[in-house]
């Protein structure tokens, strides 16, 4: 059993890793649009092709008899969350270096690993609760408290919704946790891919002319609320390749919550933020400040520690097991 459990962990972690390439490769191909098209166009593209590749899947898993659930309000409530966390990650995306938005975003581990104890009855110990503390330092340190608003790269708002962006990241995590033991991987990645197209299809009629954007000059605000454009060919497949890609994003984050336990996986979401750097460093030339870099060794040495405490308690109670039949 506990040889069983084991291989479950690392078939988990398999796909966060997976799951994190395929977000690094959507974040890239967002930013590079951000400029000439609006937010909910482009996911409401993607959400629509995802859909298409997500059916199959579900196809594989067992058909459309798996899409029925008795916890469609968890459901929802899940679905509405991954559709904050995104818009709002985005939106930052458009203002701030692709490594900073990823560096601020990866605050989600930190809250995963404390909403684990009073949602999934997850135990963390006062050392790991440390290590959090920590983590939640670097994030302060790249929010830079100590400077004026003029010399950012962008306003605190804007600063701010990366974060906003992980803490409703993780509640969506944890719900996915907590949904997986009775709902498959793909049936929980349809429900995000529908949830994305009502929503962007909610902002066409009431954005999609761009009334709203008139008159800003705020690259967060066009790229919230600009009006919707036909796209150029090499776009086009950009946006076909973002509508796979959501569809691999969503299929390997599902299975790898509902293979593992969130405190196992978490950490592996490290890749993202070293993937961020590099992407932003080969198209952008963009290399972050020493604050951000600080505040990613905080994140990323609280995460490591988290896990690694995590292994220890897991090699314990095999340990334990294993005395107790013999």
């Amino acid at each position: 059993m506990t040889s069983a459990l084991r291989n479950q962990s690392s078939v988990g972690i398999a796909f966060i890793l997976a799951g994190m390439l395929s977000i690094s490769l959507n974040d890239l191909m967002i930013k590079l649009l951000s400029g000439d098209y609006p937010l909910h166009q482009i996911v409401f593209a993607r959400s629509s092709i995802g859909i298409l590749f997500t059916l199959i899947l579900v196809r594989f898993e067992g058909g459309l008899s798996i899409l029925k659930t008795k916890q469609p309000a968890l459901h929802l409530l899940r679905g509405v969350l991954i559709v904050i966390a995104n818009m709002t990650f985005f939106v930052a995306l458009a203002a701030l270096p692709l490594a900073d938005a990823t560096a601020l975003f990866f605050a989600a581990p930190l809250f995963i690993t404390l909403l684990s104890i009073p949602i999934l009855g997850e135990k963390v110990g006062p050392l790991r609760i440390i290590a959090v503390a920590i983590g939640f330092l670097g994030v302060i340190v790249m929010q830079r408290p100590w400077e004026g608003s003029d010399d950012l790269m962008a306003s605190r708002i804007v600063l701010l919704l990366p974060v906003l962006s992980a803490i409703t990241y993780a509640f969506n995590q944890i719900l996915t946790r907590k949904l997986g033991g009775t709902t498959k991987a793909s049936a929980l990645a349809l429900y995000i891919q529908a949830t994305f197209i009502v929503v962007s299809v909610l902002f066409y009629v009431v954005a999609g002319d761009g009334r709203f954007a008139q008159g800003s000059e705020n690259s967060s605000v066009q790229f919230l609320l600009r009006a919707w454009v036909w796209p150029t060919d090499n776009d086009i497949w950009v946006m076909l390749g973002l509508g796979v890609n959501s569809a691999i994003i969503g299929y390997c984050l599902s299975q790898a919550y509902r293979m593992a336990d969130a405190a196992t996986i978490a950490p592996f979401e490290y890749v993202g933020l070293l993937l961020a750097v590099f992407w932003g460093w080969v198209f952008w030339a963009e290399i972050p400040v020493w604050e951000v870099w600080l505040g990613m060794l905080l994140i990323m040495g609280s995460g490591l520690f988290v896990f690694l405490r995590e292994r220890q308690k897991a090699r314990k109670l095999a340990s334990a097991t294993v005395n107790r039949r013999y």
